[in-house]
């Protein structure tokens, strides 16, 4: 079909707005890079007319079949990378002689595995099926958790390391792109926090199950049981999520014709349309340009580096506040509950009040700040035992860090249009989380041990820069709105139907957030 034809049989598009890009001209000169891949969908209905009943029956719909694979994945991608913390005082660490500074960096080995791929990772998102690229790397990296206990030298466990981040790369800014394909805005939140909080729930399920696997006495060493149960389940997983989990809205097995036409033009209430495999050029440069891009990514450091703090070196820094070995698995528990309570109740807030995304992310690094404060600052006493209940209550409370990270992953799903800009930005908050990541481990001084002060100052740091970030990018982006709602002549906030449905167009057309005059940032 002619592609000038495919937009102008759309009804009731021939808006003019003043401060706005005339949507005709737009329609005459769109090509088929600039239409969004569901685009022939999107045509059949005007997203203003949507039967708010309908729409809602198909929101259920996608939260019971996308939603729970998102949580899978997501619960066992935590368990695979963080089954060196469970493993460490199970005998990880003689098993495959690693000796000093080796195990710190296993962990960022990891991670620079995660730096590498996410380039690569963000294009082949853009160009191939999500769902079944995110599917194979699934089932890749439980093949590499299983072979794991293979390794018998630090050479082995940094290949194999490095090998499984590289897989995982794709699902965190997978998840994002996946996130805003099938949710409008203001119902990002709470769903990225649900499966966010699985961070959480995976952390109390492999602190009960290294609990159970330290009883065991006969077969193969404990530590090993921890990668073969972990990767012999995300391998089945993978298989699930292959099946189920569609690519696009119009490829959606669980919805019928008319169903996939409201579940596309729900979403491009957005106005960010839903994707284009076209990677483009000026959006790239654009990508670069944008403050937004290096705000999240000195956010994404900052939040990271504290990171090991609570997930690979948890149980290390238990065992060095005096906890025997199966006691440093069942107390990490609490902070998990405190992870995914935390997680849930920022999602809500965020998702049932407009505009609090940037204070929930304050309030929740404020937290961190404080927490940390007191673990740099408390007594620790000659052998580093004293306060250890305190200091235990501070880090279960330095898990409100996970609110901060997952909000700012929803300022790339709510607040980047054009896709290849998305997936860029998304790249860029990852490269940054993957920084932060790399140093964390490295605070942890073998010599400093049982104290470890550098990464408790560490950890200071990477709370304050962030808290310091998340006050920059709500002005930036607040004084950004109040200047478009000027230039449009409008009160408040609100569009007029007009623009409204011109912003949307633009959205489905593949026009980024600071060309579409239209976009207003969710703060």
């Amino acid at each position: 079909m002619d592609e000038k034809s495919v937009v102008e049989d759309k009804p009731n598009r021939g808006l003019t707005t003043p401060g706005l890009a005339p949507i005709e001209e737009e329609r005459s000169s769109a090509s088929s890079k600039d239409l969004d891949d569901a685009y022939e969908l999107y045509r059949r209905q005007d997203v203003t007319n949507l039967d708010p009943r309908e729409a809602h029956q198909v929101l259920r719909r996608i939260d019971w079949h996308i939603l729970p694979l998102l949580m899978g994945t997501y619960l066992l991608q935590y368990l695979d990378k963080s089954s060196v913390n469970f493993a460490s005082v199970f005998g990880l660490r003689d098993g495959t002689n690693l000796h000093g500074q080796d195990y710190a960096w296993s962990q960022s080995l990891f991670y620079f595995g995660y730096l590498v791929a996410q380039w690569p990772a963000g294009y082949l998102l853009q160009r191939l099926p999500v769902g079944k690229f995110i599917g194979g790397t699934v089932l890749a990296w439980g093949l590499l958790t299983i072979v794991t206990p293979a390794c018998k030298s630090f050479a082995g466990l940094a290949v194999n390391r490095f090998l499984l981040g590289c897989f995982e790369a794709a699902v965190n800014p997978g998840f994002v792109l996946v996130l805003s394909m099938w949710w409008r805005q203001d119902e990002q939140p709470i769903r990225l926090t649900t499966y966010y909080s699985m961070n959480g729930i995976a952390g109390i399920f492999g602190g009960l199950l290294g609990y159970a696997i330290g009883h065991i006495t006969s077969g193969l060493a404990p530590w090993m049981y921890i990668f073969i149960i972990f990767g012999s389940i995300s391998l089945a997983w993978g298989t699930i999520f292959l099946i189920f989990m569609p690519d696009l809205p119009s490829t959606a097995r669980f919805l019928n014709e008319s169903q996939k036409i409201v579940a596309v033009d729900r979403v491009a209430m957005n106005r960010q349309g839903i994707k284009n495999h076209h990677f483009k050029t000026y959006q790239m440069w654009q990508c670069l340009r944008d403050p937004k891009t290096w705000i999240l990514f000195v956010m994404s450091i900052g939040a990271q580096i504290p990171n090991a703090a609570q997930s690979s070196f948890t149980s290390i820094i238990l065992e060095t506040f005096g906890f025997d070995v199966l006691q440093t698995q069942y107390l990490q528990i609490p902070g998990n509950v405190v992870q995914v309570t935390s997680l849930l109740l920022s999602g809500w807030i965020s998702s049932r009040f407009p505009n609090m995304r940037c204070t929930v992310m304050l309030v929740g690094n404020l937290i961190c700040v404080a927490c940390s404060a007191a673990l740099v600052r408390l007594p620790v006493g000659p052998e580093g035992t004293e306060n250890r209940w305190g200091r235990l209550v501070a880090i279960w409370l330095c898990s409100f860090q996970s609110v901060g990270f997952s909000l700012s992953l929803t300022m790339v799903s709510s607040n980047v249009a054009g896709y290849t800009k998305k997936q860029l930005t998304g790249a860029f908050l990852f490269v940054g989380y993957c920084v932060g990541n790399i140093i964390g481990p490295q605070t942890f001084i073998d010599t400093e041990a049982p104290f470890y002060t550098s990464a408790y100052i560490a950890m200071l740091i990477g709370y304050s820069t962030k808290t310091v970030m998340v006050i920059v990018l709500y002005l930036y982006m607040y004084c950004v709105n109040k200047k478009r709602d000027r230039e449009a002549a409008t009160t408040g906030s609100r569009l007029t139907e007009e623009q409204e449905k011109e912003a949307i167009e633009q959205g489905m057309q593949d026009v980024t957030e600071l060309d579409n005059k239209g976009f207003r940032y969710v703060l």
